[in-house]
């Protein structure tokens, strides 16, 4: 039976499960409910059977994560154009201290992104060990692996994402100075100003889901992008009004149509300026937003 005193317990780990579990699944609405089957467990569980309750329920949100991440693998492959994670407003503290640039990029867009590249036992381990600081040995407690597995599992991770997409180190101030450029122009409808912040290799990700209309595939280069913008992308002025907002660590706007919040738009940067754009339209994917928001 559950008791005000199990409940009041499993709140205080609540924020760094919830955290644990994004990172797993890139899925805020389902890194809610894994937290929540782990409360189940939790209340129901045989106290005196767990001796340190924090890595008890780290044990259990990692093993229903991984459950679930062999389910998703195969809905994603199904997706209707591209996919991208479910954003998420951090700067409430919804994620967790994010105070380094290594916290902040853990989080993105585009390392949740990359992040689907790897096994769901990789990702474990690789999310237990870069945004927890947990030790391999504590990383085989809770996979029940052995050590030189972790370690293994680990390098393979690593090597897998760092065969991925580059990633800059650009300053705050400059991803934000991008950002606010960006804004300017969307409330003006400026493409020009838009020309000049934009890489030569920029490329737009649009995820709507099959639910919204958007590019069913990436579209690369300046000129394709700006020329999908000018076509009447509807991320794009066509009156939308543009807030600016940090998601998942870094500087992001969201778009509404008159009072309906309709797309989150995140952003990388590199040395030329903005090298990907990718908006966040399926309705489905703003649920968390709009409830963080409101």
């Amino acid at each position: 039976m559950t008791t005000p005193a199990t409940a009041d317990e499993f709140e205080t780990h609540r924020p760094r499960l919830f955290g644990l579990a994004y990172r797993m699944l890139g899925s805020a609405e389902e890194a809610e409910d894994t937290v929540q089957d782990a409360y189940l467990r939790f209340s129901g569980a045989d106290r005196t059977a767990i001796t340190h309750p924090a890595a008890w329920l780290a044990k259990t949100v990692t093993n229903l994560c991984l459950t679930r991440l062999t389910s998703a693998r195969a809905r994603r492959e199904r997706y209707t154009g591209p996919w991208l994670p479910e954003p998420v407003v951090t700067s409430d503290g919804t994620l967790g201290p994010l105070d380094s640039a290594e916290q902040r990029e853990a989080v993105s867009l585009a390392m949740l992104v990359l992040l689907e590249r790897l096994t769901p036992t990789e990702r474990a381990v690789y999310v237990l060990r870069e945004a927890f600081a947990y030790s391999h040995r504590e990383i085989a407690g809770t996979l029940d692996l052995s050590e030189a597995n972790c370690r293994q599992l680990y390098r393979r991770a690593e090597r897998r994402l760092a065969a991925g997409e580059g990633r800059f180190e650009v300053p705050a101030r400059r991803r934000e100075e991008l950002v606010a450029s960006f804004l300017t122009a969307a409330r003006d409808g400026d493409l020009a100003g838009l020309e000049r912040i934009l890489a030569a290799d920029v490329t737009w990700w649009s995820d709507g889901g099959g639910r919204v209309g958007a590019a069913l595939r990436p579209i690369e280069g300046r000129e394709k992008v700006l020329r999908f913008l000018a076509g009447g992308s509807r991320s794009f002025a066509a009156g939308f009004t543009y807030t600016a907002v940090e998601l998942n660590g870094a500087p992001a706007l969201l778009a509404r149509d008159g009072g309906t919040l309709v797309a989150a738009i995140g952003f990388d940067c590199g040395p030329d300026g903005i090298t990907g754009l990718r908006a966040v339209l399926n309705p489905d994917k703003l649920d968390f937003v709009r409830r963080q928001l409101a």
